[in-house]
């Protein structure tokens, strides 16, 4: 069933990539909410429902879905609200994360850096084009970069490792919205969501999965 539900995430985000390259509305109506439905719908049979860890994780999921079908408007007013979903379901994922620990506290230091290393060079880099989405801009990347640094954390079952498929889940995530916002505040051009789409999506198959632990 998860290789079905994987091929079809696939062929519903190759159908999402050809709607955008063609800038066909209809179908990206089509794809979009039936790709994001998949990841929840491995969060689930993944048994998210059995835990709060999966549970924390479902919710987050369920916010970005909401979150994937605001933005397929380019309004700048459902740009907010759907930058306001995401936000709820970093925090989400922030809940997760800490709901099942996060005992790595060596690794802190770097994490921290980088993040906010990062963090300040995006803000730099966007600033210029954000006009009255500033504020919000600079929250909801604090919000992801709490989010990137707490699944870092987050330490594997039974093991000193960290949970790879949160870790990595969490940095794709946070790599896909930067192709999300070069498109939206510097240059509108199909290459961003070319490579930004198929990463967000492996990044959120990833975090649903990892409600498996």
């Amino acid at each position: 069933m998860m290789m079905l539900i994987s091929f079809f995430c696939a062929s519903a985000v190759a159908a999402l990539l050809f709607a955008e390259y063609r800038d066909n509305t209809h179908l990206k109506w089509l794809a979009k909410p039936a790709a994001s439905a998949c990841f929840i719908a491995v969060a689930v049979l993944s048994g998210a429902l059995g835990s709060s860890f999966g549970q924390l994780v479902l919710a987050g999921l369920v916010f970005c879905f909401a979150g994937d079908v605001f933005l397929i408007s380019r309004a700048p007013r459902a740009f907010l609200i759907g930058m306001g979903a995401f936000a709820l379901g970093h925090l989400a994922y922030i809940g997760a994360f800490t709901a099942i620990g996060t005992p790595l506290t060596s690794m802190t230091t770097i994490p921290v850096i980088l993040m906010g290393l990062m963090v300040f060079l995006s803000l730099r880099w966007l600033w210029p084009n954000l006009g009255g989405f500033r504020y919000p801009v600079t929250i909801y990347s604090l919000i992801i970069g709490v989010m990137v640094i707490a699944s870092i954390q987050t330490g594997a079952p039974s093991s000193a490792s960290p949970y790879w498929p949160v870790a990595l889940g969490a940095v794709g995530f946070a790599i896909s919205d930067i192709a999300v916002a070069r498109d939206q505040f510097v240059r509108r051009e199909f290459f961003n969501r070319l490579w930004g789409l198929p990463l967000y999506y492996a990044a959120q198959m990833l975090l649903a999965a990892s409600v498996a632990r």
